[in-house]
């Protein structure tokens, strides 16, 4: 597959699809069985060429697994994931349980990233939480993807005056008030390029979901890049809506020229 809007837009890295498969591309990286990784490495490698194929054993890490869309793994996650994402779990910490748990953060110190535990679950409870179908989550570059093959989004990485592009195209033949045509929901980046825009596809009118905006991610992502992830029906129409638009203007194409 091809894009007119990486193309027009001048993406530094191709487009990213993510797909739902029961086979996985020879020579797709994986992590191994019970290794800890980060899904937007991943993603970053996919990005750069390297197809990575993803299952129900080998998704790095309990929130990747319930990111890629692999169930609710945060019930599995030892003493609490309420407590890891605000204010750690001092208690859990001192077990023998926890000196096998590897995690990036000290269990007893926690993410910090919600001020209390209540509010740590209240997030975790509001997740659309999904089981995908097949025994894979592949993520493909988008020219690596063959014209039988039908994805579920489509991940752009983009930095500030290219999002602003893609913001405007996804806006471009939206009625005003219909839709948050674009939003950028708090979640880990696993969240925001699969169960996120999971979610959205189901929609009658689909957010494009802006993300990697997780601190804990953010080292596998370059320093000016963000995601863009849209359903693939949403991704068609604004491929179907470049020509004629602002991306053939004279004003994109004074902002295009300092991304030359």
């Amino acid at each position: 597959m091809e894009s007119k809007i990486a193309n027009t837009v001048n993406l530094r890295y191709s487009p990213v699809a993510v797909l739902f498969s029961d086979s996985k591309p020879e020579g797709a990286l994986q992590f191994a069985q019970g290794r800890h990784g980060c899904v937007a490495a991943m993603l970053m490698s996919a990005a750069k060429g390297r197809a990575a194929a993803f299952d129900r054993q080998t998704f790095g890490c309990l929130g990747g697994g319930t990111g890629l869309g692999f169930g609710n793994q945060y019930t599995k996650f030892p003493g609490g994931i309420e407590y890891y994402l605000s204010t750690g779990n001092q208690e859990f910490a001192r077990s023998e349980t926890a000196k096998n748990f590897h995690t990036s953060t000290p269990l007893d110190i926690g993410e910090r990233y919600y001020k209390t535990p209540e509010l740590a679950k209240k997030f975790i409870d509001s997740l659309p939480m999904t089981d995908v179908p097949t025994e894979y989550v592949l993520f493909q570059p988008l020219e690596q993807v063959d014209g039988n093959e039908t994805p579920e989004d489509i991940v752009f990485l983009a930095n500030p005056d290219q999002l602003s592009a893609l913001i405007v195209l996804a806006n471009y033949d939206r009625e005003a008030g219909e839709t948050q045509t674009v939003i950028a929901p708090f979640g880990a980046g696993c969240h925001s390029v699969c169960i996120l825009p999971f979610a959205q596809a189901k929609k009658e009118h689909p957010s494009a979901i802006i993300g990697m905006t997780d601190i804990s991610a953010r080292k596998y992502i370059d320093k000016d890049l963000l995601s863009f992830a849209v359903p693939y029906q949403m991704f068609l129409q604004m491929e179907n809506n470049v020509e004629g638009s602002f991306l053939q203007g004279a004003t994109w194409a004074k902002v295009l020229e300092r991304n030359q």
